[in-house]
């Protein structure tokens, strides 16, 4: 990997500078030549967040040690995991026409930015392509020699995207009942149980959009049939599955998977721009389903008391 990378790249920041300063330095390894900085401000009443705010701010002040256009939005009000996050992405794109988002929980393989760099060419004006991830969920599971494929799935523990895909985005989405009902998302669901599940999520995106972005940008992919590149490896590591993460604390072996990387360069690029069904039908399957075997691996992995919590944290008991 070249020093002096020259896509941008935007880290999200909040209170974990144990994290953060992995992810610095990961980053630090290929020295972009443009980073991005947004750090959500600490939440009212806690004290413990002013210490680590400043402390994950002061990882960024000591170790962005060289030569580059550094960008910073350092909030003093907390606005949440939702509009806070999608803010900051907001103002990114404001400034640049691409570039690769990083949240401070999310390890990249070095070879995730020259995969990310290449893609973000070849496709910058393919309006189909809304984004590229670094996330596979397939288990080790390929359906070709390609170096990607592509998906419905815009999953976006590290990820990259263009500003023409990024302007249709919305906070707010109102119209997702009708857009269900009217049958307009069924290009994307292989299932009865898929859709449900679903659009049980893009409600708690509109619910509980304080804290939740990634529903609603992934509801404007899916109405615009929109298609994410997915690597046929995983390239990112989720440092956030613990207990100090702001949404998940369940480990899940087939969602939370281990570095497979690097990507093999010169990239095998697929012959045919259309959705690989057989991914996505897996993708569900291992991340989200809330079939019986997947439920049976979290009580094996978390234990029965765990998945209890989890369970009643998430619907608010």
């Amino acid at each position: 990997m070249e020093l002096n990378f020259n896509k941008p790249i935007l880290l999200l920041i909040f209170n974990r500078p144990d994290t953060t300063f992995q992810v610095l330095q990961r980053i630090r390894e290929i020295r972009p030549k443009y980073l991005f900085v947004a750090a959500d401000g600490p939440r009212a009443g806690r004290e413990d967040d002013q210490i680590n705010c400043e402390l994950t701010r002061d990882v960024i002040r000591k170790n962005v040690d060289w030569d580059c256009e550094l960008k910073t939005l350092f909030r003093n009000e907390n606005l949440g995991c939702g509009f806070g996050v999608c803010s900051a992405i907001t103002w990114f794109f404001d400034q640049v026409e691409s570039g690769i988002i990083l949240e401070d929980d999310c390890l990249p393989d070095l070879s995730f930015f020259q995969f990310c760099d290449e893609i973000l060419d070849k496709y910058k004006d393919d309006s189909r392509i809304f984004g590229i991830t670094g996330t596979n969920v397939q288990n080790g599971a390929l359906n070709s020699n390609d170096s990607y494929f592509f998906s419905n799935y815009p999953i976006t523990w590290g990820w990259a995207s263009w500003r023409r895909a990024w302007k249709h985005f919305r906070y707010e989405i109102p119209d997702y009942i009708s857009a269900f009902k009217s049958g307009e998302l069924d290009h994307f669901f292989q299932s009865r149980g898929e859709k449900k599940y679903w659009m049980k999520k893009i409600k708690m995106g509109v619910t509980e959009k304080q804290n939740i972005w990634d529903y609603q940008w992934w509801f404007a992919i899916w109405k615009n049939k929109g298609m994410i590149v997915t690597p046929n490896c995983n390239l990112i590591l989720n440092l956030g599955f613990r207990d100090t993460g702001s949404h998940t604390f369940l480990h899940d072996s087939k969602r939370e998977p281990t570095i497979e990387g690097p990507v093999k360069f010169p990239l095998n690029h697929p012959i045919r721009v259309s959705v690989d069904r057989e991914a996505d039908k897996r993708t569900f399957l291992n991340a989200y389903s809330h079939s019986f075997s997947r439920i049976f691996r979290l009580i094996r992995e978390n234990g029965w008391w765990n998945v209890i919590k989890y369970t009643t944290k998430r619907l608010g008991i």
